[in-house]
């Protein structure tokens, strides 16, 4: 069924406090900044990212990403600012709109065959699995896909019933990012969250069972009251769970959501940096510990686990998002489409070009290489920078970057710099004394 496109044998793959608000701060989301999976060893894919980010800048093989924004939601959650909708009756013109923006947008990457397939929210899994294999026919129909591509599905908890995880391992999905946020009811209750701890454990157990064993969770921290305590409980559990791949985040007050109007109010408090700090130091010990790699500042993966999809924002590889308020990148523009729903399926029923966009300068591209890059534990290549940006800039970043050398902030790995662990904890102000403004 999911056949026709495939690429039988590609080449051979070779929030916010203090370390995540310049990314928020520039209007940068992990998609629009360059942003929403399987097997190799750790050792090997940690080559392979590597080799992969030299050769970028030498146009040797390029395969590309597609992001795919899924808005329907249950209800809404207390902090969330990703667009979403609780409007049900949209789901099928929604789902013709955006099989009708495959045809219109697919050259859009030049051909380009399809490593990585992301379908994020929103909540994805309120789809149902009928809805999903429409959605994946018309991908395979329409797009070049690479052989052994990674595919995610992000997926709330209480949605993974053993039914639904069944007749997903008929789909092409072979990864499930499920948004958690917390193992304890306290925090569940807070965030609004439709789970609760039961049915958090359940989804990651139906889907270990059933053999979809490339799971990634998301979680929280940072929540008013929250101890240190709390926090280590939450991560004993997940790593007790066995799970493959975490992504933590500090809570964020985003302005016009509920959680903000709650700040505002006076009803919570934000944790103080000192704790945050202690919250992040937790995250890190803890899970490296128990055998996870800190490959990005709030992502970490055991062997063979590394988000390639998320990895490929990080390392500058073009992408193309479909639906309402979805970004793209093709290395020299970026765009987006309105984040409204009617005004998106208008659009694709006329053919209209709905899509806004943003020609980047080299400067502008530059900024993003480092942000970006320095995320990660690849950092950033002197070499690419004088590759993609010229000498003047690979010279302007080596002056900015030796203070920070000296302090032991950044470390120099052969002609790349990479942020040190204490690096990590002010990342804000390295990379901005990195930035060209």
């Amino acid at each position: 069924m999911f056949e026709n496109n495939v690429m039988q044998q590609g080449p051979s793959p070779l929030k916010k406090k203090p370390w995540a608000s310049l990314l928020e701060r520039l209007g940068n989301n992990p998609e629009k900044a360059g942003q929403a999976f399987r097997n190799p060893s750790g050792r090997k894919k940690r080559t392979i990212l590597r080799e992969k980010i030299y050769l970028r800048g030498k146009n040797i093989w390029i395969m590309a990403g597609l992001y795919i924004h899924v808005p329907f939601c249950a209800k809404r959650c207390l902090y969330c600012d990703f667009f979403s909708s609780t409007e049900k009756g949209y789901k099928e013109p929604y789902i013709e709109a955006l099989i009708r923006e495959m045809s219109l947008r697919k050259a859009y990457l030049g051909g380009e065959p399809l490593r990585t397939i992301y379908l994020g929210g929103g909540t994805p899994s309120q789809l149902s699995v009928a809805d999903l294999g429409r959605i994946f026919e018309a991908i395979y129909r329409t797009f070049k896909i690479a052989g052994q591509p990674e595919i995610t599905l992000e997926a709330n908890p209480d949605d993974m019933r053993p039914e639904y995880v069944k007749a997903l391992r008929g789909l092409p999905v072979n990864r499930v990012s499920m948004g958690v946020q917390s193992f304890r009811p306290d925090d569940l209750r807070f965030l609004n969250r439709r789970h609760d701890r039961e049915q958090a454990i359940r989804a990651v157990e139906l889907c270990q069972d059933s053999g979809l064993e490339n799971i990634s969770i998301d979680l929280i921290y940072g929540l008013p009251g929250q101890t240190r305590q709390a926090w280590e409980e939450n991560l004993g559990q997940a790593i007790q769970l066995r799970i493959p791949h975490i992504s933590a985040y500090h809570l964020i007050y985003e302005e016009g959501t509920a959680l903000h109007r709650l700040l505002q109010a006076g009803k919570v408090a934000p944790v103080d940096e000192e704790l945050s700090v202690a919250f992040f130091t937790t995250l890190i010990e803890r899970l490296t510990a128990a055998g996870l790699e800190h490959y990005e500042i709030s992502n970490f993966a055991r062997p063979g686990f590394i988000s390639r999809h998320n990895s490929s924002y990080w390392t500058g590889e073009n992408y193309l998002g479909l639906g309402p308020s979805a970004h793209s990148y093709n290395g020299t523009d970026r765009e987006w489409n309105p984040s409204s729903l009617p005004t998106y399926i208008k659009g694709m029923r006329e053919g209209a070009s709905i899509v806004e966009s943003e020609k980047l300068d080299i400067p502008t591209r530059y900024n993003d290489y480092i942000i970006t890059g320095l995320r990660t534990m690849w950092g950033i290549s002197l070499p690419e920078i004088k590759a993609k940006f010229g000498d003047r800039l690979m010279e302007y970043c080596q002056k900015q970057a030796s203070p920070h050398l000296d302090r032991g902030l950044i470390r120099r790995d052969g002609d790349r710099l990479i942020l040190t662990r204490s690096g990590i904890f002010i990342s804000d102000g390295v990379m901005s004394d990195l930035l060209w403004i």
